[in-house]
């Protein structure tokens, strides 16, 4: 049953109407929602996250909701969290990496939004089925997440709260986007990784529609 919760129960009773061809021939119209969650502190200092947000917010169904402007006093409004998170189909987490974890703001937003009964537990699993897409920013490079480097182990190790997290909510995992060396990449290294970040949302898009449609 979680398996069809969402999207994928939606398809599948207009997959069951007679005479159902597709979404074409679906009387109303489908359309694939990506939601990305930014929490920086700072987010007017950020050259990444902002590299990244720019390669995106001109995206067709794309929105971006930046919780350190939404709630500087930290009171969340759940309830306008949830009702986005349920508008859609992907998630994206995209956040500076800080002591290896979440700030502290996007700590905050698990604690209240992914609330027992309603993204756990007994009742809806109401993010059941939804794609789930991390996208870190780190300060330290490639060879300071190695086992030779000041943080001693590769960047792999840090990843598998951060997906529990989001398999626990019985999401569907996608693999991580991680943009390391923030603060030391090139600008035409950093225009690369925000083309990577809008190619992975299209990609997912299109994807996401050709089974739909098939």
């Amino acid at each position: 049953m979680r398996a069809k919760a969402g999207w994928d129960h939606c398809i599948s009773v207009a997959r069951s109407l007679k005479g159902f061809r597709g979404v074409r021939n679906f009387p109303y119209r489908i359309v694939t929602m990506m939601l990305i969650i930014h929490a920086h502190p700072y987010p007017r200092h950020s050259r990444a996250g902002a590299a990244l947000l720019s390669a995106v917010r001109d995206m067709p169904n794309v929105e971006v909701r930046s919780l350190y402007d939404l709630y500087p006093d930290f009171d969340i409004d759940i309830a306008a969290e949830q009702s986005a998170l349920l508008r859609a189909d992907l998630v994206v987490w995209l956040h500076p990496l800080y002591w290896y974890n979440v700030p502290a703001m996007l700590k905050h937003w698990f604690d209240v939004v992914l609330a027992r009964g309603w993204a756990y537990g007994d009742g809806p699993m109401a993010l059941a089925g939804k794609s789930c897409l991390w996208v870190p920013t780190t300060g330290g490079d490639t060879a300071a997440y190695s086992a030779e480097g000041i943080h001693q182990q590769p960047i792999e190790n840090f990843i598998a709260p951060i997906e529990q997290t989001a398999r626990f909510c019985a999401m569907v995992w996608e693999a991580p986007l991680i943009v390391q060396g923030a603060h030391r990449i090139s600008d035409a290294e950093l225009a690369g990784a925000a083309a990577a970040f809008r190619a992975r949302l299209t990609d997912w898009a299109t994807t996401r529609n050709a089974v739909i449609e098939s």
